[in-house]
């Protein structure tokens, strides 16, 4: 299973993060790379704070509700460019019940379409929070590759 859906399903095993909720440098730094996004080169915002951009694909694919389950390639890095998980790296796409993940995830994948890749930068908010988990620190924006391969069939 990947870092991912452990976090998501069954919460972190792993050493926890700096807390870094006093750290307002770092949390400066946060908010800034997300500002940053705002009207750069193909970028957009949802209401809920989320930037997105897409990389590969028109959008005409199939376009999964938060219901679904679904297929995907990804990787996860924070602001620094530090990668944190990588279905890419274990060399097989994963497979989750969008319902199940972030709140991050379950407002930028529905945008997507089968077959669309794309790059997203999700808040602390709709990420893990102010107080993280496992090793996302709290207050993290963080940025992922999202390549959505399938919508399986429920079954």
């Amino acid at each position: 299973m990947s870092f991912l859906a452990a976090l998501a399903l069954f919460g972190a095993q792993e050493a926890p993060a700096p807390d870094r909720s006093q750290d307002m440098a770092w949390q400066s730094q946060q908010m800034l790379a997300l500002a940053k996004l705002n009207g750069a080169d193909g970028w957009h915002s949802t209401p809920e704070g989320l930037r997105w951009r897409r990389v590969k694909g028109d959008g005409t694919g199939k376009h999964p509700t938060v219901a679904d389950t679904v297929t995907l390639h990804y990787a996860g890095t924070f602001i620094d460019g530090t990668k944190f998980d990588s279905s890419y790296d274990r060399g097989e796409p994963a497979t989750f019940p969008l319902g199940m993940l972030i709140k991050g995830w379950q407002v930028a994948v529905p945008l997507m379409g089968v077959g669309d890749t794309f790059e997203v930068a999700i808040p602390a908010d709709l990420g893990y929070g102010f107080k993280g988990k496992g090793p996302i620190p709290g207050g993290a924006t963080l940025l992922f590759k999202i390549e959505l391969l399938g919508v399986p069939a429920a079954g």
